[in-house]
């Protein structure tokens, strides 16, 4: 038996750590819980050795896993991910493993002997100290101290809750010794369960209210149903008592089991989906499986205007896999998009289909992804984390809607989905296929470079025509009715049109909330976020101000906080707004939302969308989540408010996503058996992005932005990263960034362009000050090396690894 391991820990440290073994040798890619400083942590396990390390080694508490949770495979990912994005492993492990719920976090004090003696004196002479009108501050010390005057070890948030103390009241008794911090953290069971009541043998006399059970179980399947749906159970108009079932089970009538929790890969209907293929289908679905029938690493960029029937290719392809009895990844780039392809899929392979994103609680992803691993499902739907899946056998990732910034992690580790999949296949001889009717620059030019195949559906399916485009100069309107509207009446004009004739119509306006800022007429203060260097978005539903980058909430203000004028005005126009003043306008029409704010859940989004395709909705406002995907054979007309206001930002992508956007939400129009149209309103119609996006022509916008980005060394002609310097002291953010700017001069880094430091386009986020590099190289890892050799210097200079962030292949330079 080996008496070390190393493991690859979740803290942002580019090492991993070695602890001593006694026992059974764990496995390599299993987890481990171990001491780290002050706490426990769940860390992976990379290596099993007889060498011991240069200080005393801790002991390893516990071996959670008997099997790697890891395979080799998914270490060698890792190790990829971590050493191309400049990331620490164990951060990348944490994120490839979406087991948090079996881990339980939780902190524990316990009071010390200065505290016992704090306590006494505290009491001897409480009363004078109230008296004296003690600070809120000591009063709360003194509480905590009462409740640990047993000596037993009490959890923080129920010391929490019965004091009401925060976290600095306990960092600051920690510092003084009164307490002791102690890590309770363990392992829990994450397994899902529910309460049946199953129906036994009936005796004796029984009330009505008893009935009302009985009888509801004896209609369920088997005699068996929920309790949680036993409890809302009425009778003659009344609410049966919950005490009911409780009698029966005394009496043994009813019996209460535990049984695993089900679990609903969608509530939506699944499409008819046709595979009558196209000649261009038909050669784009040999192709990929003739890639994955040799197990060798195929590659794939799979082109195709929206409507020209991808996802039939995708499922077909998909189907292939299955009969052989091997795995397949389907990679969407958003929530919103997962339920109807999981609808699709269960449709077609039933039980082999598991669904992984953030819109699941932490129990069901976990046990969505033992079920992957222990091979009880093969067929794989998610967002970005889900490259990361323990299938078995792996023969096919796709990634659908290929170009989105969503599957770009902005989060340590920031790496990019698209880009791992690639990786992932290539590492274990499996087929990707990347997908998209509006394919990102990198993926087109890879293409044009025979680095991917190049799979063409140029037109939609059953000939049907793409929707016309028309394009409103908002100028014109302007001079035309002399007021300032963000409905033009082309765009009200045809909405009434469809309405009438029982159509459905989408209109985009990629901003939340009801007002972008809020001004004073007086003395022209906005309302800021107090951690970022940014303004407040108002959001009337919930009558808040919002932050959408920190998540800060802030009152609507009475007065100005800077003049005290009453003259506060809301400015702007988002989502939520423009529901509003459809409302007005259509006011017979059945309207609905979709954003960030109405889709707070699976739920929500689910309801929302079988609304739609049910028809009960005439009329969809929302942000760009409306834009993807998808496929609602009613709607006929898409409308675009403000198509072109991110055309202003500073970012060299800013062209690149505004065509996507536009293209991708004209595409919602005319996918059934009524032709489509489009109105996009616009403020610079002589724009190529607009000009392009209203003919439908990729092939022309991709070749005029080539040329702007060649000549100005962006990518796809450049590797590029963005380097951030951040703290949350401006003193320090400066410092920091002077020394790394002065080690770019002193040691010029052949074949690297350096620029900076300079503020951020957002100086201050999340209450960090900010600073940023951006490097370009022509080689990418001449590239990897300036930055590994950039860290290596800011260690030395003892600049914390937190406080330099490193994005490589950035899609933002905000």
């Amino acid at each position: 038996m080996a008496r070390f391991c190393d493991v690859a820990l979740p803290v942002p440290l580019d090492a991993n750590f070695t602890y001593k073994i006694e026992g059974a040798d764990p496995a390599v890619g299993a987890r481990v819980m171990v001491p780290f400083r002050q706490q426990k942590l769940s860390g992976v396990v990379v290596k099993v050795h007889d060498d011991p390390p240069p200080v005393e080694a801790k002991l390893v508490l516990s071996v959670l896993d008997s099997d790697p949770v890891l395979n080799e495979q998914l270490i060698e990912l890792g190790r990829w991910i971590a050493s191309y994005y400049i990331a620490p492993l164990g951060e990348v492990f944490r994120t490839m493993l979406p087991l948090g719920a079996e881990f339980r976090r939780a902190t524990g004090y316990r009071i010390t002997d200065k505290g016992q003696e704090a306590l006494y004196a505290g009491a001897e002479v409480g009363s004078s100290l109230r008296a004296k009108k003690d600070t809120e501050h000591q009063m709360l010390e003194y509480s905590v101290l009462n409740h640990l005057a047993g000596g037993e070890v009490i959890r923080e948030q129920s010391l929490r809750s019965a004091t009401g103390a925060s976290r600095e009241v306990f960092r600051t008794m920690t510092a003084k010794k009164w307490i002791a911090r102690e890590d309770l953290s363990a392992v829990r069971d994450a397994s899902r369960t529910v309460d049946v009541a199953v129906l036994k043998e009936v005796n004796g006399k029984i009330n009505a209210n008893q009935q009302s059970i009985l009888l509801a179980l004896k209609a369920a399947p088997d005699g068996r149903l929920r309790v949680d749906q036993l409890r809302d159970l009425v009778a003659d108009g009344k609410a049966v008592p919950r005490s009911t079932l409780q009698t029966l089970v005394k009496r043994g009538i009813v019996e209460i089991v535990e049984e695993p929790a089900g679990f609903s890969v969608s509530s939506l209907k699944p499409r008819k989906l046709e595979f009558l293929f196209t000649p261009a289908q038909q050669e784009a679905l040999r192709f990929i499986n003739t890639g994955v029938d040799s197990r060798t690493f195929t590659s794939a960029l799979l082109h195709g205007v929206t409507g020209s029937g991808k996802t039939a290719v995708y499922l077909s392809a998909m189907q292939e896999v299955l009969l052989a009895g091997r795995s397949a990844i389907l990679l969407v780039p958003e929530i919103g998009l997962t339920p109807a392809v999981a609808a699709d899929l269960y449709e077609i392979f039933g039980d082999q289909v598991a669904i992984l994103h953030s819109g699941l609680s932490d129990d069901e992803r976990a046990e969505q992804w033992h079920q992957i691993r222990r091979g009880e499902k093969r067929m794989v739907v998610g967002t970005r984390s889900a490259v990361f899946a323990p299938v078995a056998d792996l023969a096919l990732i796709i990634v659908d809607e290929e170009h989105d910034h969503s599957y770009k992690q902005e989060e340590v580790p920031r790496y990019h989905a698209r880009d791992v999949a690639v990786m992932r296949a290539k590492m274990t001889g499996a087929t990707v296929v990347l997908g998209s009717a509006t394919p990102s620059m990198e993926s087109y030019y890879n293409a044009e470079k025979k680095k991917y195949a190049l799979l063409s559906l140029p037109g939609r399916v059953q000939a049907r025509p793409l929707p016309e485009v028309e394009v409103v100069d908002m100028r014109m309107e302007f001079q035309e009715t002399g007021h300032e509207s963000v409905l033009s009446r082309r765009l009200v004009e045809e909405v009434n049109a469809r309405l009438e004739k029982g159509e459905q119509a989408m209109i985009l306006l990629n901003r939340r909330g009801f007002a972008n800022f809020v001004l004073c007429r007086a003395c022209g203060e906005t309302i800021q976020c107090r951690n970022c260097a940014i303004a407040l978005t108002y959001h009337k539903r919930d009558r808040k101000l919002m932050c959408h980058y920190c998540g800060f909430l802030a009152p609507v203000p009475r007065t100005c906080p800077k003049c005290h004028s009453e003259h506060i005005q809301f400015f702007g126009m988002g989502s939520e707004k423009l529901e509003e003043l459809l409302h007005a306008t259509f006011p017979k029409a059945r309207i609905g939302r979709l954003d960030r704010d109405t889709v707070r859940g699976r739920d929500d989004l689910e309801n929302m969308l079988s609304a739609l395709h049910n028809r009960e909705i005439d009329l969809l406002v929302g942000t760009q989540m409306i834009a993807k995907g998808h496929d609602i054979h009613g709607v006929t007309l898409v409308g675009v408010v403000g198509a072109d206001a991110a055309l202003g930002m500073p970012d060299f992508r800013a062209a690149e996503r505004t065509f996507q956007l536009l293209t991708q939400v004209a595409g919602r129009a005319g996918r059934g058996d009524t032709p489509g149209k489009v109105l996009m309103q616009s403020y610079h119609p002589e724009h190529y992005v607009v000009e392009y996006a209203s003919h439908h022509d990729f092939f022309g916008f991709y070749e005029k932005e080539s040329r702007l980005r060649s000549w100005m060394h962006y990518p796809p002609y450049a590797a590029l990263a963005n380097v951030v310097v951040r703290s949350d002291k401006l003193n320090d953010a400066l410092t920091w960034s002077g020394v790394l700017g002065k080690w770019f001069e002193s040691a010029p880094h052949e074949g690297v362009r350096v620029m900076g430091p300079a503020a951020a386009p957002i100086e201050k986020l999340k209450n960090d000050y900010r600073y940023h590099f951006i490097l370009k190289s022509k080689s990418r890892e001449r590239l990897n090396a300036v930055l590994r050799e950039m860290m290596a210097h800011a260690g030395q200079k003892k600049i914390p690894r937190t406080a330099v962030m490193v994005d490589v292949d950035a899609l933002s330079l905000m």
